[in-house]
């Protein structure tokens, strides 16, 4: 079992490189720390794959071909700086600091456990907080070649796997009108306003709370001057789903919006960011955790379903068994109460690497037909 002082100082040591996906010189310098940290335990040294000036991480560990892929990622919502007002420290069996829970402590967990394995591919990438815009198709070409897709990201409440993923899209709905004078000539004009207050309640009546759909108008902006009838506005929407078929339905629906006033224009732009993941492509690999739990004398692990999204969404929209969620236990993440209990840290990697090692014993796919194609 790895040391709880080994795995404190290394989560200390990523924590205190502080990595905001939209600094592309601080996600380089983390991943400078990340393959020096990660060469040391895992006793070779990644490939470093540069996208768009992104950095990412690749480790083939053995000889053997690889079958069970980690997934996880080094970089952070939190601004360069942030360590000022956030610094490392561990209390009472509680480290905190920016990034630890989401998912840096994800991160250490994984070195420790793959160590000395044979046929692992660890992949740590730097965009994940901005939706793996330039990782995404790494993330899904190393899912098709394995197994088993584990991702290292942050446990739900009280440790709970995430055995569901909601799926995420994302629109901007814009609106043409046309502009006249407010006051002496309104009816001239038309008010994109209008327009948009119509076509907000149009998407807001696509959700579907009975099958987990939400659908969310969000920012939104109209016109110019107070005295002017709008010439044009547009508003943002976040969507949620927990199958495909959900998410391919809204996305078919938010395109054929259709204007209501007479004389304005529509144009839709987005489509899905995310695929589900769906019950179906973790299941068999839960099943296995909860035995490997057993013979170790652990609690059975509890699993929970989440509308936040991951890389995980990719590894089973690329049709591989996927399980979320086998990182830290603690919680707050993105917020200035995160936290990593430090005393989880040694059994539940001990677990994670007893979960690859049955895995890698097993040559054969975890659940057959699992996961499904994304959209």
């Amino acid at each position: 079992m790895a040391a709880l002082d080994d795995l404190v100082a290394d989560v200390r040591a990523l924590v205190e490189c502080e990595s905001p996906s939209d600094d592309l010189a601080a996600v380089a310098r983390s991943a400078e720390v990340v393959t020096r940290l990660g060469t040391a335990r895992l006793g070779v040294a990644p490939e470093r794959i540069v996208l768009d000036g992104r950095t990412h991480l690749r480790w083939r560990l053995g000889a053997a071909p690889s079958r069970v892929l980690i997934v996880g990622h080094h970089d952070t919502v939190w601004p360069l700086g942030s360590l000022a007002d956030h610094p490392c420290t561990v209390e009472d069996g509680v480290l905190r600091g920016p990034g630890c829970f989401d998912m840096k402590a994800g991160l250490v967990m994984a070195f420790h456990a793959a160590a000395g394995l044979d046929g692992v591919t660890l992949l740590v990438t730097g965009d994940e907080e901005l939706g793996s815009p330039t990782s995404r198709e790494l993330i899904e070409a190393e899912a098709r070649t394995a197994t088993a897709a584990l991702v290292l990201e942050a446990s739900a409440a009280g440790g709970a796997v995430k055995t569901e993923r909601k799926g995420t899209s994302m629109y901007e709905v814009r609106v043409v009108g046309r502009a006249a004078h407010a006051g002496l000539e309104p009816e001239r004009g038309v008010n994109a306003s209008v327009e948009l207050a119509h076509q907000v309640l149009a998407v807001s009546a696509l959700a579907d709370p009975a099958a987990g759909t939400t659908v969310t108008p969000t920012a939104a902006r109209a016109g110019t001057t107070t005295n002017t009838v709008p010439a044009a506005g547009s508003f943002q929407v976040d969507v949620r789903a927990t199958t495909l078929a959900e998410q391919a339905r809204v996305d078919r629906a938010i395109h054929a919006l259709s204007p209501v006033l007479p004389g304005a224009r529509l144009e839709v732009i987005g489509e899905p960011n995310r695929p589900p993941l769906e019950a179906t492509a973790s299941a068999a690999l839960f099943e296995r955790l909860c035995r490997v739990a057993a013979r170790m004398g652990l609690p059975e692990p509890a699993c929970a379903a989440v509308g936040g999204a991951s890389d995980g969404n990719f590894t089973a929209g690329a049709g591989t068994p996927t399980l979320d969620g086998l990182g830290a236990v603690g919680g707050g993440a993105h917020a200035a109460d995160e936290h990593v209990l430090v005393d989880e840290l040694p059994g539940r990697t001990a677990l994670l690497r007893a979960l690859v090692e049955e895995l890698l014993a097993d040559p054969t796919n975890p659940v057959t037909g699992s996961g499904a194609a994304r959209p």
